[in-house]
């Protein structure tokens, strides 16, 4: 007779290594973090969502406000005590930091945090898993050198079960950089120049986030409306046309893109939004201030009223477009006459969705310099009434939609037991009755009420 024996604890060395990633910032950094742990688990690794489970811990950074950046080095505090327990323990942790405050502090990251054994820029992810390697040789590395073309020519493959894990709506980076250098803005800096994706790149990416089942895509650039690349048919394309491309690909329902800036929405983008059913009617433009002085303080290159007569087109293209921008109160220089010019466009235009900052200076750049910055008492003031004039301008925009049919995509389960969430065209999360749909479904929903920043519907 034969005795069966208990099964072994697999050694630690046989088990695969977990990687834990926290995303700040943008979408882009939501899209890299996605990419990193791809080409981490091409190179056998697994991603945790617990730091407690996790042999390597990156920090994927942002640095456009001054509070984004000090976060990561409180986090770093917290990450260094988790790492010491575990070396008493005989484990090691390594510790990453990438994106933006990796690319613009490189080396002086290791100064102030000799916790972090990588620093990576945004641009050299696709060559994480060999750094990684190096890393556990015993070197501290840091990779701030880059070529935006390399990273895009070498990004690992799609994997089609990380894919369906995150859903059915997915993020598509088409652009890179900036070449605008508004005076408050450190992406030229931290992401380079302007650089567009080639659209057999983006077109074969798209086909593979299908065929995971992703029924929206978000295209993703710091100025997306200005990709621009030669198409199949040798002839230039600009985001419209790649749009119209995108639309044809089976499985694809809905088209978003940001961040946009105005001078980049040209007439063929906005045809788009009149012909071209997927593309959704929701678009971030973008103004930060109403004050054509403050405009030319910032570099932003365009009026006032350059965004309003834009605004005005885009309407009349498409009438049901729901509108988000961009603010930053307190710019140096700023007056009491400047921040009413602000709140007049924000009346002017009627925003369905808006994000409010006050001005943050950061290291290099021309505003950062400026004799006349604005007390923080006077921002506070500035913010507050800014975000309650934008706050209503939500509230009006969702009961607007109290009553009407629109198609919502179902995306998750909801909170509660019975109830699923979806994406009005919107933007807005949509609640239903679990009865509606399957998620990846897109149903004819009427909405009924508003209940904080969700609408509730029934399925028509």
């Amino acid at each position: 007779m034969e005795l069966e024996l208990p099964a072994r604890e697999p050694d630690a060395a046989q088990q695969p290594k977990k990687v834990f990633v926290k995303t700040y910032g943008c979408q882009m950094n939501v899209y890299d973090s996605q990419r990193m742990a791809d080409a981490l688990a091409a190179d056998g690794y697994v991603s945790t969502h617990t730091v407690e489970d996790a042999d390597l811990v990156l920090l994927n950074t942002c640095h456009i406000r001054e509070k984004a950046a000090e976060k990561v080095y409180s986090e770093l505090g917290r990450i260094r005590q988790l790492k010491a327990e575990r070396a008493a323990a005989g484990r090691e942790t390594l510790v990453g930091i990438a994106g933006c405050v990796a690319q613009a502090e490189g080396g002086e990251i290791l100064r102030r945090a000799p916790v972090v054994d990588l620093v990576i820029g945004p641009q050299s992810y696709h060559r994480l898993p060999d750094h990684i390697r190096r890393v556990r040789g015993g070197d501290k590395v840091v990779e701030t050198e880059y070529a935006i073309e390399d990273k895009f020519e070498k990004l690992p493959a799609l994997r089609k079960a990380a894919v369906r894990a995150r859903g059915v709506t997915a993020f598509l980076t088409v652009q890179e950089g900036c070449d605008k250098f508004c005076t408050f803005c450190v992406v030229p800096y931290t992401r380079g120049s302007e650089v567009s994706r080639p659209v057999h790149q983006i077109v074969a990416e798209a086909e593979r986030l299908a065929e995971a089942g992703v029924r929206e895509v978000t295209l993703l650039g710091q100025n997306v409306n200005a990709w621009h690349g030669e198409g199949p048919d040798g002839v230039e394309w600009g985001l419209g046309r790649l749009l119209f491309r995108l639309a044809e690909i089976p499985g694809i329902a809905r088209l978003r893109y940001t961040t946009s800036h105005p001078r980049d929405m040209d007439d063929a983008l906005i045809a788009a939004h009149r012909d071209l059913p997927a593309l959704m009617p929701y678009l971030h433009l973008p103004i930060q201030s109403g004050s054509d002085r403050i405009l030319k303080a910032m570099n932003r290159r365009h009026k006032a009223d350059d965004y309003l007569r834009l605004i005005e087109r885009i309407r009349a293209a498409r009438p049901d477009m729901a509108m988000s921008g961009d603010f930053i109160v307190g710019f140096p220089g700023e007056t009491d006459a400047d921040f009413e010019d602000t709140l007049r466009i924000v009346r002017e235009v009627g925003y369905a969705q808006a994000f409010s900052f006050k001005y943050s200076q950061r290291p290099g750049t021309p505003a950062a310099d400026h004799e006349l910055q604005v007390a923080d008492v006077v921002k506070d003031e500035r913010l507050q009434r800014l975000q309650s004039l934008l706050t209503s301008q939500l509230n009006a925009f969702n009961t607007s939609v109290v009553g009407r049919s629109c198609p919502v995509l179902i995306e998750k389960p909801g909170r509660k037991p019975g109830q699923i969430v979806g994406r009005s065209p919107w933007l807005q999360p949509v609640i239903l009755d679990e009865s509606a749909g399957r998620i990846g479904d897109i149903v004819d929903t009427r909405i009924s009420h508003v209940s904080g920043n969700s609408l509730f519907g029934q399925a028509a």
